[in-house]
């Protein structure tokens, strides 16, 4: 693994659009202040809003057994906190 190249804490200021260019190109930098590692800029990982069949299967089949009677409790308990309607007030 290699190393994160180091900015100092005035870098971003000076060198915003460069900086910003690489972050976005998949780039991470260790920023510092007086030597001292302080934070680090990284990319924002993409979202992925949709799941192939294939993963869902895959993923599927190592998800744990869920007891339906248990579900419905969870269900109910959750149900039966929120018996006031703010309407009735």
């Amino acid at each position: 693994m290699t190393a994160q190249p180091e900015i100092t804490q005035p870098d971003p200021r000076k060198r915003s659009k460069e900086i910003l260019d690489a972050v976005q190109a998949g780039q991470s930098f260790t920023v510092t202040r007086d030597g001292h590692q302080i934070d680090e800029l990284v990319p924002r990982r993409s979202s992925r809003r949709f799941v192939s069949r294939q993963d869902f299967t895959a993923m599927s089949h190592s998800a744990p057994i869920v007891s339906l009677e248990a579900f419905h409790a969870d269900q109910c308990a959750t149900a039966d906190q929120y018996l006031d309607d703010p309407d009735d007030r």
